[in-house]
């Protein structure tokens, strides 16, 4: 087979040569029509509500404020699992939907649910969703070209000063 193989394709050059060329387009076409992310997403569109119940113990924060909001976020459309952690005080609930629902779509209808729930739960007690977050959303790297003969005069070269920017949780100088 692989005789019979090198064979025509050393008999018929210019057929592989166009074939190959017509390929390689091919490719190139693709290629450009492929979207490209540089940061996927990479977990499904998830909302975390965090309710907080001062004075109650573990079990009376499960009973009274995570299985109510549970079964109320089950019936939303395109949900695919509801999570909750309860502890003393606190109950923290993350609803996930499923691949295609815009992440906006998402707050919105756990946003009218928990304004329909409201009076359900126990007096004092505020059901809150958290910011929107992805495991990569919280990595960002900046690079500011530094002449090397002007780095030690530059603050930032041999101090952590970037630590004192808003936000920022680690700086690392790179040398080349």
């Amino acid at each position: 087979m692989f005789k019979w193989l090198l064979h025509n394709s050393l008999a018929n050059r210019l057929l592989v040569i166009i074939a190959s060329v017509v390929l390689m387009a091919y490719g190139a076409f693709t290629l450009s029509q492929t979207p490209v992310d540089v940061f996927p997403d990479l977990n499904k569109p998830t909302v975390t509500v965090m309710t907080e119940a001062g004075g109650m113990a573990a079990e009376e924060v499960e009973q009274l404020i995570t299985f109510p909001l549970e079964t109320t976020m089950n019936g939303l459309p395109g949900v695919e699992s509801v999570r909750s952690t309860s502890s003393a005080g606190l109950s923290f609930l993350y609803v996930t939907f499923n691949w295609s629902t815009d992440i906006f779509r998402a707050r919105q209808l756990v946003s009218e649910r928990l304004a329909s729930m409201e009076e359900g739960l126990a007096e004092g007690v505020v059901p809150r969703m958290g910011p929107i977050s992805s495991i990569m959303g919280e990595i960002m790297q900046i690079a500011i070209p530094v002449d090397p003969q002007k780095s030690a005069r530059w603050p930032c070269a041999n101090t952590p000063t970037g630590y004192c920017v808003p936000g920022c949780c680690r700086c690392r100088a790179w040398r080349r």
